[in-house]
């Protein structure tokens, strides 16, 4: 900004009475002294707001979105190919998507920066945090609960008939990964993890496991859906343990809900682009409430269309049906159960024992989710 020229008053002797020249000086010097301070209060005010948008940060011009090909992930299935989710962020972001297997994989990810925020299992979440000391990420909503399934052979019939056998997860870490290391570890099996013990668990991609379980080289599995309903509609497995039924409800609202899928955003991105991630959180609220009022035949259709743009294959209308069956969509991400969640981890071998107090942000989904306000339960802000 310019500031006053003090040459803009001239003073010529001879031009007025000598006993005034002084109070001229004066006064033409108080004028400048306020006209500068004048400028100075004008630029303060005229870059406040530009110094306010910098603190609370700026939309992106791109927003990096990760998810898994599974019918747990079905929001952003259907929040990615409806374009729901590009809707919400506006013509200024472009949605840019990623399609991983497991939630370890997608947290590598984002920790990279080749990712944003991602849909994923709470376990590969909660491992972030720790390791990070919390810096890494935020878990921001919740979007799926149940759909997880220990499926076996024909041969095993009850939980002792383990011992010895070859079982799969998706990946070493993941959600399902720590689900059946504790279980097996509550049935009194001792394992490692490098697939060691009383019990071989092998972390294999899981279209590659219902090629392994039907060649007969695995015995089992623990298995998000689609593919424990694979498992069982298209090779003949058989459901030896529902997860959701080792979920009393002390901790969630009601029996059986566990977190299966939630929302997290790498915290640096989320200081810097808080009205991108805000947007974000609407078309996935948009997302959950679709799924949960569209008829069953145009949910099946929308998500078999997307799990073929996803992953190349779409599916039959049998193991759709029974996945969606399976599973509750909410953007609660039932925070209550992350405390044992947590310790799974640290039965399991996965991570270690930690204070995940600040796991949480869920102001902005509360922001834009309606009436009922979502619980952190005390680990983060709401």
């Amino acid at each position: 900004m310019t500031s006053p020229q003090t040459g803009t008053t001239r003073i010529v002797a001879g031009e007025q009475p000598k006993k005034n020249r002084g109070l001229q000086i004066a006064v033409t010097a108080g004028v400048v002294l306020l006209l500068g301070a004048g400028a100075a209060v004008a630029a303060t005010v005229a870059n406040k707001p530009a110094a306010e948008q910098a603190a609370v940060g700026t939309p992106a011009t791109e927003l990096k979105l990760g998810y898994f090909g599974n019918i747990t992930h079905a929001p952003a299935l259907v929040g990615v190919s409806k374009g729901i989710i590009q809707k919400d962020l506006g013509e200024g972001t472009k949605l840019s998507t990623e399609v991983f297997n497991a939630g370890p994989a997608a947290v590598e990810a984002l920790n990279a920066g080749a990712i944003d925020a991602a849909y994923l299992g709470p376990n590969p979440a909660i491992n972030s945090f720790v390791k990070s000391k919390g810096e890494s990420i935020s878990i921001i909503a919740g979007a799926a609960s149940g759909g997880a399934q220990l499926v076996v052979n024909s041969s095993i019939k009850t939980a002792a008939d383990l011992k010895g056998k070859n079982l799969a997860t998706p990946q070493l870490g993941g959600t399902q990964d720590v689900a059946l290391g504790v279980y097996l570890k509550k049935q009194g099996f001792k394992t490692t993890t490098d697939g060691g013990g009383d019990v071989n668990i092998t972390p294999t991609e899981n279209a590659q496991t219902l090629k392994l379980f039907q060649d007969g080289k695995l015995d089992g599995a623990w298995l998000p859906e689609p593919w424990a309903s694979r498992l069982v509609l298209q090779a003949k497995a058989k459901v030896l343990v529902d997860e959701k039924d080792l979920w009393d409800g002390s901790l969630s609202a009601k029996p059986g809900q566990f977190p299966t899928t939630i929302l997290i955003v790498n915290k640096s991105f989320l200081k810097e682009h808080p009205q991108t991630i805000e947007a974000l959180l609407k078309g996935h609220v948009e997302s959950v409430a679709w799924l949960n009022s569209a008829p069953e035949g145009e949910k099946a259709s929308v998500l078999n269309a997307a799990l073929k743009e996803s992953s190349g294959k779409a599916l039959p209308d049998d193991v759709i049906g029974r996945s969606l069956k399976n599973i509750e969509f909410t953007v609660d991400p039932l925070a209550g159960t992350y405390t044992k969640l947590l310790q799974d981890g640290v039965d399991a071998g996965t991570t270690k024992s930690a204070d995940i107090n600040g796991i949480f942000n869920l102001t902005l989904l509360n922001k834009v989710g309606g009436a009922e306000k979502v619980s952190a339960a005390g680990l983060g802000t709401d």
